[in-house]
């Protein structure tokens, strides 16, 4: 039977879960006792309701309304080739508004209130870490298709995105290999980056890679002068970049206004992709960024794909990693339950794994244990039109390990 394992819960969260499942319909449950609680999802006509659960407005309005728009392609393709059990898919949206405690209302709500079969959507682990509790409490499914800071696995997540494994170790691998001596970090002021950070410092000692700074900025604060200052003054090879939303505006901005450089200083990202790289203001050109998919990607899967989103949205409009693992993660969830032959969490949960998508960046299987999906990993380097040119690669599909389990270097317990 599926464990759910989850670290990181704060007091907030589980307060306002709590006070939002008193006002649910069926009222308050919790963890296993809801698996048998009744569930409101009607699935007696010729539509199925989805939620899609995005911010579109605040500060990551600029990452996530393009996850948006490639769940709406994702669904107008499903409907017009059949939709899922014979039913078109009906989509619930909300605007998360960039705030954790608004997603874990509006989840709440397409739940409970609007009687969604299962909700797409969040970007930051504290959007996450805030639905959370709220999705186990009333068994419902959450698909989220950022990559994240791993350590956690929940029977009613499905992560299309990223664990640790599938990108933070293998940035780390590819300034290894670059010969790089020293680095530094910096990130917004929340739970992703400094969980990230907490894995980037332990490998990079086991590496022989000097951390030379760690600094960090609330998620909506775009003020990085200070913290720029003391990049200068330190001197590394690289920056590790896990800083979210807009506020990279405002890093890119004083990274240049304080003469750096990716000629003296170049800086690897997880979190600015093809979308981000133009609203950047400055010229990012030479600058890396690890994912799992880049439009550059080759094949015919990817060429149709792109096709389809420009047909769609306009010529001009790139494709991502995480709106690519947000459509992915639609289709996912119609071949899980196209096998399971229901809508029903526990049969759908019984047949993941195995589960696989022939996906734009490549061939994905969920495995069944932790919810994860295998994914290759790249490292891209942004050139003069804001794409990303492959330099490095995982060369096959790396298995999600959540926990890193696999890593004997790994502490969870260390400071």
């Amino acid at each position: 039977m599926f464990q759910s394992r989850t670290r990181f819960a704060t007091g907030t969260v589980l307060a306002l879960t709590a006070a939002l499942s008193l006002s649910a319909c069926g009222g308050s449950k919790s963890g296993e006792a809801s698996a048998s609680s009744a569930s409101c999802v009607d699935t007696s006509g010729d539509t199925i309701k989805l939620g899609f659960l995005n911010s579109t407005s605040g500060a990551m309005a600029i990452s996530e309304q393009t996850v948006r728009d490639s769940l709406s392609l994702a669904a107008t393709q499903i409907n017009a080739a059949g939709g899922i059990l014979g039913k078109k898919i009906e989509p619930v949206v909300e605007d998360g508004a960039s705030d954790p405690a608004v997603f874990a209302e509006k989840i709440e709500k397409l739940l409970t209130g609007d009687c969604v079969a299962a909700v797409f959507g969040g970007w930051t682990s504290a959007s996450r870490k805030a639905m959370l509790p709220v999705v186990e409490a009333d068994n419902g499914l959450l698909f989220y298709p950022v990559q994240y800071e791993g350590l956690e696995a929940s029977k009613n997540i499905y992560y299309t995105g990223a664990t640790t494994n599938q990108q933070i170790i293998p940035a780390m691998d590819f300034l290894k290999s670059k010969g790089v001596k020293t680095l530094f970090l910096a990130g917004s002021d929340y739970v992703f980056p400094r969980t990230a950070n907490k894995i980037i410092k332990q490998y990079a000692a086991e590496l022989g890679i000097e951390i030379v700074g760690e600094e960090y900025v609330p998620l909506d604060d775009d003020d990085w002068t200070t913290q720029v200052a003391k990049i200068v003054e330190a001197k590394p090879d690289f920056v590790f970049n896990t800083i979210n939303g807009s506020s990279n505006v405002g890093f890119v901005k004083a990274y240049y206004e304080q003469g750096l450089s990716a000629k003296t200083t170049p800086i690897i990202s997880v979190s600015i992709a093809e979308e981000e790289a133009p609203a950047m203001g400055k010229d990012v050109t030479g600058q890396f960024a690890a994912w799992n998919y880049f439009q550059s990607v080759k094949s015919p899967t990817n060429d149709a794909f792109i096709k389809a989103f420009q047909d769609e949205y306009g010529a001009d409009r790139p494709t991502s990693d995480p709106m690519e693992a947000a459509y992915t993660s639609l289709y996912l969830y119609k071949a899980l339950v196209e096998k399971a032959d229901s809508f029903d969490v526990d049969e759908i949960n019984d047949a993941a794994d195995g589960v696989t998508f022939d996906a734009p960046e490549g061939t994905v299987t969920i495995d069944g244990e932790n919810h994860h999906i295998a994914k290759t990993a790249l490292i891209g380097q942004i050139n003069a039109d804001n794409q990303f040119d492959v330099v490095w690669s995982s060369e096959k599909p790396i298995e999600p390990d959540p926990f890193l389990e696999g890593y004997a270097w790994w502490d969870p317990s260390a400071e």
